[in-house]
């Protein structure tokens, strides 16, 4: 069965008010409360999207991330009561695309996820150009692959998004604000989520990731996609 939200949280009560709460607004959703649930849950079915907590009684939901990342490309958020910096950084380290605390209001929550939705499902739809190539680099959008000198690199739904747009609006600042506005299209995503992102792709299409030439900062604006850099 296809559905558009799994919740996977340990916590029972929040995880059934969240799921009843998505399905009231079209948003079709299935909790499971452990991580044997969750894995159990993928095979026989699909989700174009997880709300996924750190904490899960019978593992981590890290460890979960990691075994999703292993075979699926969709979009992960976190959701949890942890809020050091640290627990974030590993969350987006790892292939999350968001971390939201607890608690969380549902409206909120509900809006993130309709946006990551709506966007990842226009994607696929949408047409594209099949091959962007610059250098040793290239990109194939309508198969979502990337390559540098030949070599396959993985990148999650969000990084991979946010390649292409930098791409495609190439030698010109790019704010921050048209990120947020135009790659996530969520006003509540913090600068501490795109830096992550940012680092990713450089240290997966960058010979000298510390020294970037493809994606360069322009320092307290944003960035800008130099073309012709891997030449």
């Amino acid at each position: 069965m296809r559905y558009d939200c799994l919740i996977v949280d340990d916590e029972k009560a929040i995880a059934d008010n969240t799921c009843e709460y998505f399905n009231m607004f079209d948003v079709k959703t299935c909790a499971c409360y452990s991580m044997a649930e969750a894995l159990s849950f993928f095979t026989e079915n699909e989700t174009g999207l997880v709300l996924l907590d750190i904490n899960l009684g019978d593992g981590s939901g890290f460890e979960l991330c990691k075994h999703i990342r292993e075979s699926l490309n969709i979009p992960i958020l976190f959701i949890s009561a942890r809020n050091t910096d640290d627990d974030k950084i590993i969350a987006l380290n790892i292939g999350g695309d968001d971390y939201i605390e607890k608690p969380y209001s549902l409206g909120v929550l509900l809006a993130k996820v309709k946006v990551m939705l709506r966007r990842f499902g226009a994607m696929e739809e949408k047409p594209q150009a099949d091959i962007f190539t610059d250098g040793e680099l290239s990109v194939d959008k309508k198969n979502k692959t990337v390559e540098l000198s030949g070599e396959q690199k993985k990148l999650t739904s969000m990084e991979f998004s946010l390649l292409c747009y930098l791409i495609e609006n190439p030698d010109r600042l790019i704010t921050k604000t048209e990120l947020f506005d135009n790659v996530w299209k969520d006003k509540f995503t913090s600068d501490g989520t795109l830096n992550v992102h940012i680092r990713k792709l450089r240290e997966a299409i960058e010979s000298d990731p510390k020294n970037p030439s493809r994606i360069v900062t322009v320092w307290k604006e944003g960035y800008k996609y130099v073309t012709g850099a891997g030449k």
